[in-house]
């Protein structure tokens, strides 16, 4: 390292943002992800022995992968270089691999490889680093804000252990801002800052447990509020509102939180909680998702989960489908906060999705059972000469414009697919059907 080089990092430590400066270089100052850093679990266990595999990091943004990454860094006896998929190509990836192999065989150390952002290499990219994890050339650790599963090559996946790191709690965020703040070496304490209580709490509940924006909010304020009479400065509630703009969101389209949210809507209205249906939907449409796609799993719901209980609850889910295509945001917002409320509180049945797929297994078992000869066509040439049609009863020449005859084939007669329950409408087609049948 030149003097340049040293004097450019030396002011890099001082000046860079608040967070950068207040990441864990130990295990013992990470705060949160107990589930897999507690002392009995297996990577705290891992980096404190120093035996690593390949891993994984998939969580929220602010939640630790990196600092993780840090800490295994700061840790281990093996070389550890870092590269960010966002602006590394094939040609970084080719320099540490032929450094990770001359330090193996010239050191017999091992080399820890973090990229951060792992998804964003293609496959090809992906794919080059596969050997070299296989023959354990180099040991890697990925980071990364999307579900692995849906983003990383399955042959990677096979060869790591990958940890799901979760949103930090709230109590978490707490401790983090209070330590930033009385910190006097990498944090705020130089500055004599205090921060109410009513302030901790807002600031903690409103990061969303993005730990990164929580420290980035307490620093604005810190460096923009001026000193009181006291000589000290004090965050206020109104200064941490000021600090945080809009509540976090944590909401990809193209994620499995996108997913997620959706499911927890879908199972809201199924569940008849019209408050979290409501929830839900604000929560998507906040985050930009197209009210198109949330009408059309309206649509499906009203069938699938409300279906002959309310038959009214899919017309009601159709036009609003068609309403928010012609009218858009932010008016479309009302009319699926009305369909929502109506689907979730709507009496519920599933029975027309359990007839159609009893009857769908019916027919892949039992194959092309022929139609009885009274229900065939008779009509096209040569069909009344067959015996087509002969016998069939016309339904309205019956009373209550019922015929009582066989319509499935012979097969299946007594077979029930649809069985309608006490729920709602359904009550009542379950009474009419009982009086047509009576003698």
């Amino acid at each position: 390292m030149d003097l340049f080089e040293y004097m450019r990092e030396n002011t890099m430590e001082k000046e860079s943002p608040l967070a950068a400066r207040m990441r864990p270089t130990t295990l013992g100052e990470i705060v949160g992800q107990k589930h897999i850093l507690g002392e009995d679990k297996l990577l705290y266990r891992a980096i404190k022995a120093d035996k690593l595999s390949s891993l994984i990091f998939y969580g929220p943004p602010g939640t630790g992968k990196t600092t993780i990454a840090k800490v295994i860094a700061n840790t281990t006896s093996a070389e550890f270089t870092q590269i960010n998929a966002t602006v590394a190509g094939k040609k970084d990836m080719e320099e540490v691999v032929t450094k990770a192999k001359d330090t193996l065989g010239m050191y017999q150390k091992k080399t820890i490889l973090f990229i951060d952002e792992i998804h964003r290499f293609n496959k090809g990219q992906q794919d080059y680093l596969l050997p070299f994890v296989e023959d354990g050339t180099i040991v890697l650790i990925g980071a990364t804000t999307e579900n692995p599963y849906f983003e990383v090559n399955g042959a990677l996946i096979s060869r790591s252990i990958i940890f799901e790191l979760k949103p930090l709690e709230k109590d978490d965020v707490k401790d983090l801002l209070t330590r930033a703040l009385t910190d006097t070496e990498k944090g705020m304490g130089a500055y004599d800052a205090c921060i109410d209580e009513e302030a901790l709490e807002f600031l903690a509940d409103v990061a969303g447990g993005d730990a990164r924006h929580a420290l980035n909010a307490i620093e604005i304020g810190v460096l923009t509020t001026a000193r009181s009479e006291d000589g000290k400065i004090h965050i206020t509630l109104p200064v941490a509102s000021e600090c945080i703009q809009k509540r976090v969101i944590k909401y990809d389209k193209s994620g499995d939180n996108h997913y997620d949210t959706i499911s927890a809507f879908i199972k809201s209205m199924r569940g008849s909680d019209p408050d979290a249906a409501v929830y839900y939907l604000a929560k998507m449409l906040y985050a930009g998702e197209s009210v198109t796609f949330i009408a059309r799993r309206m649509m499906i719901c009203a069938s699938e989960d409300v279906g002959m209980a309310d038959p009214q609850a899919l017309q009601v889910a159709v036009s609003a489908s068609l309403a928010v295509e012609r009218v858009g945001m932010p008016e479309a917002q009302i009319i699926l906060s009305q369909a929502a409320i109506y689907i979730a509180t709507a009496p519920k049945s599933n029975t027309a999705c359990e007839a159609i797929f009893a009857a769908s297994d019916c027919v892949k078992k039992t194959g092309n059972l022929k139609v009885p000869t009274h229900l065939q066509d008779a009509h096209y040439k040569g069909a009344a000469k067959l015996g087509h049609g002969i016998g069939y009863q016309y339904a309205h020449d019956y009373p209550k414009h019922y015929a009582h005859q066989q319509y499935l084939p012979d097969e299946l007669v007594g077979t029930a697919f649809y069985q309608p329950t006490e729920m709602g409408y359904e009550r009542r087609v379950q009474e009419h059907m009982k009086w047509l049948k009576e003698e």
